[in-house]
Protein backbone atom coordinates (compact mmCIF):
# COMPACT_ATOMS: atom_id res chain seq x y z
CA UNK A 1 0.00 0.00 0.00
CA UNK A 2 2.62 2.51 0.58
CA UNK A 3 4.45 2.13 -2.61
CA UNK A 4 0.97 2.57 -4.32
CA UNK A 5 0.63 5.61 -2.21
CA UNK A 6 4.00 7.02 -3.15
CA UNK A 7 3.78 6.28 -6.59
CA UNK A 8 0.02 8.17 -6.61
CA UNK A 9 1.65 11.22 -5.40
CA UNK A 10 4.62 11.18 -7.84
CA UNK A 11 2.33 10.92 -10.62
CA UNK A 12 -0.49 13.81 -9.16
CA UNK A 13 1.33 15.69 -6.82
CA UNK A 14 1.06 15.99 -3.58
CA UNK A 15 -1.36 18.87 -3.22
CA UNK A 16 -3.78 16.92 -5.82
CA UNK A 17 -3.67 14.25 -4.20
CA UNK A 18 -7.08 13.40 -2.36
CA UNK A 19 -5.62 10.32 0.54
CA UNK A 20 -3.40 12.91 2.39
CA UNK A 21 -4.58 11.08 5.84
CA UNK A 22 -3.76 8.11 4.45
CA UNK A 23 -0.46 9.10 3.02
CA UNK A 24 0.69 10.58 6.65
CA UNK A 25 0.00 7.51 8.12
CA UNK A 26 1.95 5.69 6.29
CA UNK A 27 4.91 8.09 6.72
CA UNK A 28 3.92 8.00 10.54
CA UNK A 29 3.95 4.14 10.43
CA UNK A 30 7.54 3.65 8.83
CA UNK A 31 9.12 6.26 10.79
CA UNK A 32 8.25 4.46 14.31
CA UNK A 33 9.86 1.45 12.53
CA UNK A 34 12.69 3.30 11.80
CA UNK A 35 13.27 4.51 15.35
CA UNK A 36 12.28 1.46 17.71
CA UNK A 37 15.28 -0.29 15.04
CA UNK A 38 17.22 2.23 15.81
CA UNK A 39 17.09 2.33 19.48
CA UNK A 40 17.09 -1.73 19.70
CA UNK A 41 20.04 -1.74 17.25
CA UNK A 42 21.84 0.01 20.59
CA UNK A 43 24.90 1.72 20.92
CA UNK A 44 27.77 1.29 18.17
CA UNK A 45 31.51 0.87 19.05
CA UNK A 46 33.35 4.23 17.47
CA UNK A 47 36.95 3.23 17.98
CA UNK A 48 39.17 3.14 14.89
CA UNK A 49 42.31 1.33 16.97
CA UNK A 50 44.24 -1.02 14.62
CA UNK A 51 44.66 -4.42 16.02
CA UNK A 52 47.96 -5.74 14.29
CA UNK A 53 50.41 -7.39 15.90
CA UNK A 54 47.74 -8.37 18.99
CA UNK A 55 47.48 -12.12 20.09
CA UNK A 56 43.33 -12.63 20.60
CA UNK A 57 42.71 -15.68 22.07
CA UNK A 58 38.59 -16.62 21.91
CA UNK A 59 35.82 -19.16 22.59
CA UNK A 60 32.80 -19.64 20.71
CA UNK A 61 34.46 -17.53 17.90
CA UNK A 62 32.46 -19.83 15.27
CA UNK A 63 29.04 -18.91 15.63
CA UNK A 64 26.96 -15.69 16.79
CA UNK A 65 28.33 -12.67 18.57
CA UNK A 66 31.71 -14.48 18.68
CA UNK A 67 31.65 -14.84 15.14
CA UNK A 68 31.03 -11.15 14.68
CA UNK A 69 33.26 -10.32 17.24
CA UNK A 70 36.20 -12.11 15.47
CA UNK A 71 35.58 -10.86 11.74
CA UNK A 72 35.70 -7.17 13.45
CA UNK A 73 39.01 -7.64 15.27
CA UNK A 74 40.78 -10.12 12.23
CA UNK A 75 39.47 -7.03 9.77
CA UNK A 76 41.60 -4.91 11.73
CA UNK A 77 44.99 -7.13 11.92
CA UNK A 78 44.92 -9.27 15.06
CA UNK A 79 45.98 -12.54 15.01
CA UNK A 80 43.19 -15.27 16.00
CA UNK A 81 43.18 -18.22 18.13
CA UNK A 82 39.77 -20.06 17.62
CA UNK A 83 39.09 -22.37 20.82
CA UNK A 84 36.48 -24.64 19.13
CA UNK A 85 35.84 -28.68 19.90
CA UNK A 86 35.97 -29.40 16.35
CA UNK A 87 39.49 -31.21 15.22
CA UNK A 88 41.53 -28.34 13.25
CA UNK A 89 41.09 -30.88 10.10
CA UNK A 90 37.49 -30.68 10.17
CA UNK A 91 36.13 -29.75 6.61
CA UNK A 92 33.50 -27.45 8.45
CA UNK A 93 36.58 -25.37 10.36
CA UNK A 94 38.31 -25.00 7.43
CA UNK A 95 36.28 -24.19 5.62
CA UNK A 96 34.98 -21.19 8.04
CA UNK A 97 39.06 -20.13 8.46
CA UNK A 98 39.77 -19.81 5.00
CA UNK A 99 35.97 -18.13 4.40
CA UNK A 100 37.20 -15.72 6.97
CA UNK A 101 40.99 -15.16 6.02
CA UNK A 102 39.73 -14.35 2.62
CA UNK A 103 36.89 -12.32 3.97
CA UNK A 104 39.16 -10.04 6.54
CA UNK A 105 42.29 -10.68 4.13
CA UNK A 106 44.36 -11.77 7.18
CA UNK A 107 45.83 -15.17 7.57
CA UNK A 108 46.87 -14.89 10.71
CA UNK A 109 43.74 -17.11 12.10
CA UNK A 110 44.23 -20.17 13.73
CA UNK A 111 42.43 -22.39 15.40
CA UNK A 112 42.94 -25.33 18.42
CA UNK A 113 40.75 -28.06 19.81
CA UNK A 114 39.35 -27.81 23.05
CA UNK A 115 36.37 -29.18 23.93
CA UNK A 116 34.95 -26.68 26.60
CA UNK A 117 32.66 -29.73 28.19
CA UNK A 118 35.72 -31.51 29.03
CA UNK A 119 38.14 -30.27 32.27
CA UNK A 120 40.65 -32.61 30.67
CA UNK A 121 40.55 -31.06 27.47
CA UNK A 122 41.08 -27.79 28.71
CA UNK A 123 43.60 -28.86 30.85
CA UNK A 124 45.86 -30.43 28.22
CA UNK A 125 45.90 -27.31 25.79
CA UNK A 126 46.13 -24.82 28.87
CA UNK A 127 49.08 -26.26 29.95
CA UNK A 128 50.71 -26.70 26.73
CA UNK A 129 50.52 -22.86 26.17
CA UNK A 130 51.83 -22.30 29.57
CA UNK A 131 54.77 -24.59 29.43
CA UNK A 132 56.10 -22.55 26.61
CA UNK A 133 59.45 -20.73 27.12
CA UNK A 134 60.02 -18.06 26.75
CA UNK A 135 55.88 -17.21 27.79
CA UNK A 136 54.08 -17.06 24.18
CA UNK A 137 52.21 -13.86 23.46
CA UNK A 138 48.97 -12.99 24.99
CA UNK A 139 47.29 -9.91 24.81
CA UNK A 140 43.39 -10.72 25.11
CA UNK A 141 40.89 -13.43 25.48
CA UNK A 142 37.42 -13.43 24.94
CA UNK A 143 35.06 -15.63 26.49
CA UNK A 144 32.60 -15.83 24.40
CA UNK A 145 30.89 -19.73 24.33
CA UNK A 146 27.65 -20.28 26.26
CA UNK A 147 24.97 -22.89 26.02
CA UNK A 148 21.30 -22.55 26.31
CA UNK A 149 18.98 -25.41 27.37
CA UNK A 150 15.37 -24.53 25.57
CA UNK A 151 12.74 -23.57 27.34
CA UNK A 152 10.96 -27.04 27.09
CA UNK A 153 14.29 -29.00 27.60
CA UNK A 154 16.05 -30.42 30.56
CA UNK A 155 19.44 -28.91 30.69
CA UNK A 156 22.81 -31.74 29.45
CA UNK A 157 24.85 -33.46 31.18
CA UNK A 158 28.60 -33.22 29.98
CA UNK A 159 31.36 -36.15 30.08
CA UNK A 160 32.53 -34.86 33.67
CA UNK A 161 28.95 -35.33 35.05
CA UNK A 162 28.22 -31.46 35.41
CA UNK A 163 25.15 -29.18 34.38
CA UNK A 164 25.84 -28.40 30.74
CA UNK A 165 25.10 -24.41 31.78
CA UNK A 166 27.22 -24.69 34.59
CA UNK A 167 30.34 -26.66 33.10
CA UNK A 168 30.57 -24.54 29.45
CA UNK A 169 29.45 -20.81 30.65
CA UNK A 170 31.09 -21.01 34.06
CA UNK A 171 33.60 -23.71 34.80
CA UNK A 172 35.50 -24.02 31.82
CA UNK A 173 36.19 -20.27 32.18
CA UNK A 174 37.63 -20.35 35.77
CA UNK A 175 39.24 -23.95 34.70
CA UNK A 176 41.03 -22.43 31.47
CA UNK A 177 41.86 -18.73 33.12
CA UNK A 178 43.41 -20.37 36.68
CA UNK A 179 45.85 -22.16 34.37
CA UNK A 180 46.45 -19.44 31.87
CA UNK A 181 47.13 -16.89 35.10
CA UNK A 182 51.22 -17.32 35.13
CA UNK A 183 51.35 -16.73 31.07
CA UNK A 184 49.00 -13.55 31.74
CA UNK A 185 50.81 -12.06 34.39
CA UNK A 186 54.11 -12.98 32.53
CA UNK A 187 53.47 -10.40 29.92
CA UNK A 188 55.81 -7.33 29.61
CA UNK A 189 54.71 -4.15 31.48
CA UNK A 190 53.97 -2.14 28.56
CA UNK A 191 51.53 -4.72 27.13
CA UNK A 192 48.10 -3.99 27.40
CA UNK A 193 45.69 -7.31 28.10
CA UNK A 194 42.34 -7.71 28.63
CA UNK A 195 40.13 -10.57 29.62
CA UNK A 196 36.51 -10.22 28.66
CA UNK A 197 33.79 -12.67 30.07
CA UNK A 198 30.21 -12.48 28.69
CA UNK A 199 26.91 -12.00 30.83
CA UNK A 200 23.35 -11.85 30.23
CA UNK A 201 20.82 -9.32 32.03
CA UNK A 202 19.47 -13.09 33.33
CA UNK A 203 21.76 -12.91 36.27
CA UNK A 204 19.96 -11.01 38.05
CA UNK A 205 17.43 -13.75 38.96
CA UNK A 206 20.28 -15.92 39.39
CA UNK A 207 21.34 -18.19 42.99
CA UNK A 208 24.51 -19.20 43.63
CA UNK A 209 23.35 -22.72 44.29
CA UNK A 210 26.35 -25.08 44.02
CA UNK A 211 24.90 -28.18 44.53
CA UNK A 212 22.50 -27.85 41.78
CA UNK A 213 25.21 -27.72 39.08
CA UNK A 214 26.46 -31.80 39.69
CA UNK A 215 22.58 -32.44 38.42
CA UNK A 216 20.87 -32.01 35.28
CA UNK A 217 17.93 -29.71 36.03
CA UNK A 218 14.59 -29.48 34.35
CA UNK A 219 14.83 -25.24 33.68
CA UNK A 220 17.35 -24.36 31.54
CA UNK A 221 16.68 -21.05 32.65
CA UNK A 222 17.73 -20.95 36.30
CA UNK A 223 20.57 -22.91 35.16
CA UNK A 224 21.64 -20.08 32.91
CA UNK A 225 20.85 -17.88 34.75
CA UNK A 226 23.33 -19.08 37.88
CA UNK A 227 26.11 -20.07 35.60
CA UNK A 228 26.13 -16.03 34.34
CA UNK A 229 26.38 -15.01 38.37
CA UNK A 230 28.86 -17.37 39.17
CA UNK A 231 30.60 -15.91 35.94
CA UNK A 232 30.55 -12.38 37.23
CA UNK A 233 31.77 -13.22 40.63
CA UNK A 234 34.49 -15.12 39.49
CA UNK A 235 35.38 -12.36 37.26
CA UNK A 236 35.53 -9.46 39.86
CA UNK A 237 37.74 -12.33 41.70
CA UNK A 238 40.09 -12.67 39.17
CA UNK A 239 40.59 -9.19 38.93
CA UNK A 240 41.86 -9.15 42.23
CA UNK A 241 43.81 -11.84 41.88
CA UNK A 242 45.52 -10.25 39.19
CA UNK A 243 45.89 -7.30 41.01
CA UNK A 244 47.45 -9.52 43.92
CA UNK A 245 50.30 -10.19 42.39
CA UNK A 246 53.54 -8.67 42.63
CA UNK A 247 55.36 -7.93 39.50
CA UNK A 248 59.29 -8.74 39.52
CA UNK A 249 59.37 -5.82 37.71
CA UNK A 250 57.65 -4.19 40.48
CA UNK A 251 55.22 -2.73 37.36
CA UNK A 252 51.83 -2.41 38.06
CA UNK A 253 49.53 -5.15 36.84
CA UNK A 254 48.77 -4.60 33.12
CA UNK A 255 45.86 -7.43 33.18
CA UNK A 256 42.22 -6.50 33.31
CA UNK A 257 39.10 -8.46 33.04
CA UNK A 258 36.20 -6.60 31.76
CA UNK A 259 32.56 -7.87 32.13
CA UNK A 260 30.78 -7.53 28.76
CA UNK A 261 26.43 -7.33 28.56
CA UNK A 262 25.80 -7.49 24.99
CA UNK A 263 22.48 -7.51 24.93
CA UNK A 264 19.28 -9.95 23.47
CA UNK A 265 20.94 -11.07 20.18
CA UNK A 266 19.11 -12.67 17.38
CA UNK A 267 22.05 -15.72 18.02
CA UNK A 268 21.90 -19.57 17.67
CA UNK A 269 21.49 -20.19 20.72
CA UNK A 270 18.20 -17.26 21.13
CA UNK A 271 16.70 -18.80 18.50
CA UNK A 272 16.97 -22.34 20.07
CA UNK A 273 15.91 -21.08 23.64
CA UNK A 274 12.30 -18.91 21.64
CA UNK A 275 11.67 -21.94 19.74
CA UNK A 276 11.90 -24.47 22.72
CA UNK A 277 13.98 -27.21 20.72
CA UNK A 278 10.96 -27.85 19.01
CA UNK A 279 9.63 -28.27 15.58
CA UNK A 280 6.76 -26.57 15.83
CA UNK A 281 8.66 -23.55 18.26
CA UNK A 282 10.64 -23.10 14.90
CA UNK A 283 8.07 -22.94 12.57
CA UNK A 284 6.40 -19.93 14.98
CA UNK A 285 9.91 -18.23 15.26
CA UNK A 286 10.09 -17.82 11.32
CA UNK A 287 6.29 -16.42 11.36
CA UNK A 288 6.68 -13.54 13.66
CA UNK A 289 10.85 -13.58 12.53
CA UNK A 290 9.88 -9.44 12.06
CA UNK A 291 9.25 -8.78 15.34
CA UNK A 292 12.48 -10.22 16.89
CA UNK A 293 13.87 -8.71 13.53
CA UNK A 294 12.25 -5.15 15.29
CA UNK A 295 13.52 -6.21 19.02
CA UNK A 296 16.10 -8.10 18.78
CA UNK A 297 19.86 -7.24 17.52
CA UNK A 298 22.04 -8.61 15.05
CA UNK A 299 25.28 -10.31 16.47
CA UNK A 300 27.43 -7.56 15.07
CA UNK A 301 25.15 -4.97 16.57
CA UNK A 302 25.44 -7.49 19.81
CA UNK A 303 29.43 -7.33 19.59
CA UNK A 304 29.50 -3.61 19.63
CA UNK A 305 30.14 -3.63 23.33
CA UNK A 306 33.06 -6.40 23.30
CA UNK A 307 34.67 -4.16 20.16
CA UNK A 308 34.25 -1.20 22.62
CA UNK A 309 36.57 -3.06 25.99
CA UNK A 310 38.89 -4.17 23.57
CA UNK A 311 39.68 -1.70 21.68
CA UNK A 312 38.87 1.73 23.65
CA UNK A 313 41.97 3.06 24.92
CA UNK A 314 40.10 4.08 28.29
CA UNK A 315 39.75 0.82 29.11
CA UNK A 316 43.46 -0.10 28.66
CA UNK A 317 44.24 1.54 31.36
CA UNK A 318 42.85 2.48 35.27
CA UNK A 319 41.27 -0.53 37.30
CA UNK A 320 39.86 -3.47 35.74
CA UNK A 321 36.66 -5.30 37.29
CA UNK A 322 33.91 -3.01 35.27
CA UNK A 323 30.87 -3.62 33.16
CA UNK A 324 29.89 -2.78 30.25
CA UNK A 325 27.01 -2.83 27.92
CA UNK A 326 25.67 -0.40 25.17
CA UNK A 327 29.22 0.74 25.13
CA UNK A 328 29.34 2.24 28.19
CA UNK A 329 29.51 1.34 32.07
CA UNK A 330 27.06 0.03 34.07
CA UNK A 331 26.56 -0.94 37.81
CA UNK A 332 25.73 -4.36 38.89
CA UNK A 333 22.12 -5.35 40.29
CA UNK A 334 23.26 -8.08 42.61
CA UNK A 335 26.07 -6.53 44.20
CA UNK A 336 26.80 -9.60 46.05
CA UNK A 337 28.96 -10.74 43.45
CA UNK A 338 31.59 -7.84 44.49
CA UNK A 339 31.47 -9.31 47.99
CA UNK A 340 34.93 -11.38 48.81
CA UNK A 341 33.11 -14.38 51.10
CA UNK A 342 31.04 -14.93 48.04
CA UNK A 343 33.96 -15.32 45.87
CA UNK A 344 35.79 -17.01 48.21
CA UNK A 345 33.27 -19.46 48.66
CA UNK A 346 32.88 -19.89 44.67
CA UNK A 347 36.58 -20.13 44.16
CA UNK A 348 37.20 -23.28 46.83
CA UNK A 349 34.10 -24.76 45.65
CA UNK A 350 35.22 -24.63 41.86
CA UNK A 351 38.76 -26.18 42.87
CA UNK A 352 37.13 -29.05 44.65
CA UNK A 353 34.66 -29.42 42.23
CA UNK A 354 37.72 -29.61 39.68
CA UNK A 355 39.80 -31.66 41.58
CA UNK A 356 37.36 -34.39 42.06
CA UNK A 357 36.21 -34.64 38.43
CA UNK A 358 39.99 -34.54 36.99
CA UNK A 359 40.92 -37.34 39.22
CA UNK A 360 37.66 -39.29 38.56
CA UNK A 361 38.40 -38.51 34.93
CA UNK A 362 42.01 -39.40 35.59
CA UNK A 363 41.00 -42.97 36.81
CA UNK A 364 38.26 -43.49 33.83
CA UNK A 365 41.05 -42.89 31.28
CA UNK A 366 43.32 -45.44 32.50
CA UNK A 367 40.99 -48.21 32.83
CA UNK A 368 39.64 -47.48 29.32
CA UNK A 369 43.52 -47.24 28.30
CA UNK A 370 44.49 -50.40 30.03
CA UNK A 371 41.00 -52.24 28.13
CA UNK A 372 42.21 -51.03 25.13
CA UNK A 373 45.34 -52.45 25.46
CA UNK A 374 44.43 -55.71 26.56
CA UNK A 375 42.55 -56.08 23.38
CA UNK A 376 45.09 -55.32 21.41
CA UNK A 377 47.38 -57.89 22.93
CA UNK A 378 44.61 -60.61 22.89
CA UNK A 379 44.33 -59.48 18.69
CA UNK A 380 48.10 -59.48 18.51
CA UNK A 381 48.62 -62.83 20.14
CA UNK A 382 45.65 -64.69 17.98
CA UNK A 383 47.67 -63.23 15.11
CA UNK A 384 50.90 -64.40 16.43
CA UNK A 385 49.67 -67.73 16.75
CA UNK A 386 48.06 -68.84 13.82
CA UNK A 387 51.37 -67.68 11.99
CA UNK A 388 53.46 -69.56 14.33
CA UNK A 389 51.13 -72.48 12.86
CA UNK A 390 51.48 -71.75 9.07
CA UNK A 391 55.47 -71.41 9.59
CA UNK A 392 55.67 -75.06 11.31
CA UNK A 393 53.44 -76.49 8.57
CA UNK A 394 50.26 -76.61 11.08
CA UNK A 395 47.12 -76.15 9.22
CA UNK A 396 44.70 -73.76 10.77
CA UNK A 397 41.53 -75.17 12.07
CA UNK A 398 38.62 -74.37 10.25
CA UNK A 399 36.82 -71.98 11.39
CA UNK A 400 32.78 -73.15 12.59
CA UNK A 401 30.35 -72.62 9.55
CA UNK A 402 33.18 -71.10 6.53
CA UNK A 403 33.43 -72.99 3.41
CA UNK A 404 36.50 -74.91 4.38
CA UNK A 405 34.78 -76.78 7.69
CA UNK A 406 31.60 -77.98 5.14
CA UNK A 407 34.03 -79.02 2.61
CA UNK A 408 35.76 -80.76 5.20
CA UNK A 409 32.23 -82.52 6.28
Amino acid sequence: MPVSLLGEVFNRGLFSFSNVWALAKSVAVVGVVVLLKLYFEGAKCRSERVMHGKVVMVTGGTSGIGAAVVQELASRGAQIILLTHHAPTDPFLVDYIEDLRTLTNNELIYAEKVDLSSLHSIRVFATKWVDNAPPRRLDMIILCANVMTPRFGTSQKTVDGLEAEWAINYLSNFHLLSILSPAIRAQPPDRDVRILFSTCSSYIGGTLALKDTETATKSGSASFARSKLAVMTFAYAFQKHLDAYKRPDNQPTNARAYIIDPGFCRTPGTRRWLSGGLIWGLFLYLVTWPVWWLILKSPIQGAQSYLFAAMDVEYGRGAGGRMIKECREYQLLRPEAQHEEVAKKLWEYSEKQIEQLEKEGAVKRALEKKAAQQEKEKNQGGSTADAIGRASGGEKKPTPGSRKSRKAK
